[in-house]
């Protein structure tokens, strides 16, 4: 803890990529002391962090490796401190993206970025309902989230990580979508829990507890 007022320390990384602000703000409404930030000094003191995303996975990663933050991620991946991806910030954490084959990720979880089928309005920009995969049914973050909570999203391409077992939700696009991603101390989802109103709010308040060390 930062303080006797304040929650838990969260770094959400800035590396200058289309509205990362959004993130920050909705943490601070449940409850953390979240700092936008690409200091390594307060990104390894902080106790919990969030690499968020919007726009095209090589710009992002482009941006990411300018800022000086790649090697920020794996010490804050392999700290074992709670970690989240959002969106992009997501498929960053892959081994790279049909978007821009050229473009290397962070190889944090094993897979690639696809497309989603031809045949479907791309991108799926709309609210839907996510599943949780058996293996993460209890997952602390989507604890108190229901059976079928909306979120919403925005999105061309979703993650097909080499072991399917880290999928911890789905949803229905024209079959099935993988929307969230369960590996260790990573969490990571297609969708924007800062866009989904209370169930979203309700899985970043879960992100807070974890990172306060509070079970979800």
């Amino acid at each position: 803890m930062t303080g006797v007022d304040r929650g838990p320390r969260i770094a959400v990384l800035d590396y200058g990529i289309g509205n990362l602000r959004s993130a920050q703000k909705a943490l601070e409404h449940c409850g953390a002391d979240a700092v936008l930030t690409a200091d390594h000094d307060v990104i390894a003191a902080a106790d919990a962090v969030v690499l968020p995303g919007v726009g095209a996975f090589g710009a992002c990663m482009d941006g990411l490796r300018a800022a000086g933050l790649e090697s920020e991620v794996h010490h804050a991946v392999t700290s074992g401190r709670p970690f989240l991806g959002i969106c992009v910030g997501m498929q960053m954490l892959f081994d790279g993206s049909d978007e821009d084959p050229h473009a290397r990720g962070l190889s944090v979880i094993a897979g690639t970025i696809r497309w989603l089928s031809d045949g479907l309005p791309r991108p799926q920009m709309q609210w839907n309902q996510l599943t949780a995969t058996g293996a993460h049914g209890d997952d602390p973050m989507l604890a108190g989230l229901g059976e079928a909570p909306w979120m919403y999203f925005v999105h061309s391409l979703h993650g097909v990580p080499s072991d399917p077992l880290v999928v911890a939700a789905t949803c229905e696009y024209g079959g099935i979508v993988n929307a969230a991603f369960r590996q260790g101390n990573v969490f990571a989802t297609q969708f924007h829990p800062e866009k989904s109103g209370g169930s979203g709010l309700a899985l970043l308040a879960n992100f807070v507890r974890l990172a306060s060390g509070v079970p979800a």
